[in-house]
């Protein structure tokens, strides 16, 4: 793996998993001591994280970009229709061995395991249906869309209940498919998303002065 592509990785990660938090400033400097890399690939590996919108330039430095409440309100909007069509899919084409693997993973991810293993269980469960769709577009358009989301999807794990609720949402979910009843799964994905997007920002608004107190920039709503 080149250079440019570790540091890439590397310092999404960092961003993703709130290690650099929203609004955060970066100078090139410190990013090169930081990674023990030159400038070139630091700056390739910068403009990448600029195309998917995760940094910003600031004058000469950068900065991880805020948490915008708008674009979690359009990420609903644009994950609704396309999660509907994953799941209705997946009733005609998973396999019960598909469904089986996705189970033992949420089972897996209940009391007791980190919060980290509950994010990443939380993403992998949208990925994973849409798989099931076996439509290519559809995958790579959610694994989009969970990877927005990933920075306040943190927030969401944070408590217990919120984890236990997002845990039962997607047993629903799961149970609707192996079922195979594509109407009831379609709906049931539908409310999730809705409660997934009213429960983040709600979060996000309850908590501004918090998240402002911890150097987090929150940006858009009310």
């Amino acid at each position: 793996m080149s250079q440019m592509l570790q540091i890439y990785d590397q310092l999404r990660e960092m961003i993703l998993s709130l290690d650099l938090g929203p609004g955060e400033r970066m100078t090139e400097r410190w990013l090169e001591s930081r990674f023990a890399g030159s400038r070139t690939p630091i700056r390739a590996a910068l403009v990448r994280l600029e195309g998917e919108e995760l940094v910003r330039r600031d004058g000469r430095n950068w900065i991880v970009a805020p948490i915008d409440l708008g674009e979690l309100e359009a990420l609903s909007e644009y994950r609704e229709p396309l999660e509907a069509t994953a799941v209705r899919l997946a009733c005609a084409r998973a396999s019960e061995a598909d469904l089986a693997a996705i189970e033992e993973m949420l089972d897996a991810c209940q009391s007791g395991a980190p919060r980290e293993e509950w994010h990443r269980v939380g993403t992998d469960f949208h990925v994973a249906i849409a798989r099931l769709s076996g439509n290519p577009f559809i995958v790579k358009a959610i694994e989009s869309v969970m990877a927005r989301l990933s920075r306040a999807r943190w927030l969401e794990v944070w408590t217990e209940p919120s984890r236990e609720q997002a845990w039962a949402e997607h047993r629903r979910i799961l149970d609707c498919i192996r079922r195979n009843q594509p109407d009831e799964a379609v709906r049931v994905a539908a409310e999730h998303i809705r409660d997934t997007r009213d429960r983040l920002l709600r979060s996000l608004n309850d908590d501004r002065r918090g998240l402002r107190a911890r150097g987090f920039a929150v940006i858009g709503g009310r």
